[in-house]
């Protein structure tokens, strides 16, 4: 059988090369933005810390508050989405390659940025919910004293969802084509609505892994690392069914151990 032919070598070297450095530069970005914030914490009444990510400055208005917040969590979601995105994206330039496309790597980079505005629209959701919830936690001190024991129960609840057939449905979708969705054709508009379709899909797999990135230390690094793991293996593993319930089973533990921890505070 023979090899790839030059140009397809070419092409696939250039779509893992851009890949690997825009990975590199979101994870560069989000590592020192997280290390420069790590210290500005707010200590709150139950032992935990408000994230500087869910405070508005004083002398912010909305306008800048919201393009900080989204400046931050697009460079995370590059960093924690691309390595489950390549395989995604390399499904897609096969696909299009097989029906003659002369420009795949344009095509690839416009599902790609559709993909991640999915992600910025629900960055953009998620922001003020989290603004919201943050002033009430700091002028209720009952309720900021619950707050370590409601996020082991919200960890250890996105660990069961794991186990959940509509979990299960979701990640089928991230990991092959679904076979309701539209035929396939090499052009800018369908590119887009596929970059779209796979943000969304995405979304809804990886909502209770990002629930708990969320509610369990949205600038913390270890927490971020741990669930870009977790979201890794479940969409390139052999068997991603298994590796999503091994996920649930350590979520599931990890909440456990905070509500225990919680509860001895």
């Amino acid at each position: 059988m023979s090899g790839p032919r030059p140009s397809q070598s070419t092409s696939q070297r250039a779509f893992l090369g851009v890949s690997a450095l825009l990975f590199a530069i979101s994870a560069t970005v989000t590592i020192v933005w997280c290390a420069s914030m790590s210290a500005m914490g707010m200590p709150m009444p139950g032992g935990w810390t408000m994230s500087m990510a869910w405070m508005r400055m004083p002398d912010q208005t909305w306008l800048d508050a919201t393009a900080s917040f989204l400046a931050m969590w697009v460079a995370m979601m590059a960093a924690m989405m691309l390595p489950p995105l390549v395989p995604m994206l390399q499904r897609y330039r096969i696909a299009v390659a097989r029906i003659g496309s002369t420009a795949l790597g344009w095509l690839t980079a416009i599902v790609g940025v559709g993909y991640f505005f999915a992600w910025t629209v629900l960055g953009l959701a998620v922001f003020p919910v989290g603004i919201a919830l943050a002033e009430i936690e700091m002028r209720q001190p009952a309720l900021s004293r619950a707050v370590p024991f409601m996020v082991g129960i919200t960890v250890m609840a996105a660990g069961l969802l794991q186990f959940t057939p509509w979990k299960a449905r979701q990640l089928a979708c991230c990991r092959e084509e679904p076979r309701h969705a539209p035929p396939l054709t090499a052009g800018i508009g369908n590119a887009w609505r596929y970059g779209l379709r796979l943000g969304r899909d995405c979304i809804l797999c990886c909502a209770g892994l990002m629930t708990i990135l969320l509610v369990a230390g949205v600038m913390d690094l270890r927490v971020m690392a741990a669930v870009t793991l977790a979201i890794t293996a479940e969409r390139v593993a052999a068997n991603g069914q298994r590796a999503a319930q091994a996920v649930g089973v350590v979520a599931v533990g990890a909440g456990v151990v905070l509500i225990a921890r919680a509860a001895l505070v």
